[in-house]
């Protein structure tokens, strides 16, 4: 594993950063996303714009925040109501504790406001749903969503309130 970066902020995307953070998911998709989407899934869906669409229809709502790590963009997430609709670390920058600094983020923002936060994960996304896991998600439903999407696990986190113990 390589080194965590010494210098992390997590801060709202501006419009400057919307060509980067397209970049960074399709390359991301690209490397990562084929084992389960299939290569013709991941093709159309960096092909036929829809990644890029969807980080650019979140932009006018203020709901896209960057990673910066080594003086760049190193990763990204999209918070919309209670859930975190999009987390992504750059395929070139994983296994050094980034995702674990955004998910973070994302859980502070969203419980500053909710009680209960959630998001999803593709079934066969196996690394991705370890992480949520380790995290301390929880597992809440499947969603089968039809012949042409792989189906998706719902995950589920509820705000820990102060004095709490562990349970």
């Amino acid at each position: 594993m390589s080194s965590q970066p010494s210098h992390v902020v997590v801060r709202p995307a501006l419009p400057e950063d919307l060509a980067a953070l397209q970049e960074l998911a399709r390359r991301t998709i690209d490397a990562c996303y084929r084992s389960f989407l299939g290569d013709e899934g991941v093709d159309w869906f960096i092909g036929s714009g829809a990644s890029d669409e969807h980080i650019a229809s979140h932009f006018a709502q203020g709901r896209v925040h960057c990673l910066e790590a080594d003086g760049g963009i190193a990763g990204l997430m999209i918070l919309e109501g209670p859930t975190v609709d999009l987390m992504m670390i750059d395929v070139r920058h994983h296994r050094r504790g980034l995702g674990a600094v955004l998910l973070s983020a994302a859980e502070e923002v969203l419980f500053a406001e909710y009680g209960d936060i959630r998001l999803e994960t593709f079934v066969g996304n196996t690394a991705a749903i370890a992480f949520y896991e380790a995290c301390g998600w929880t597992a809440a439903g499947r969603t089968d969503t039809g012949s042409d999407t792989p189906a998706k696990i719902e995950f589920v986190k509820h705000r820990r309130e102060e004095g709490a113990g562990s349970a």
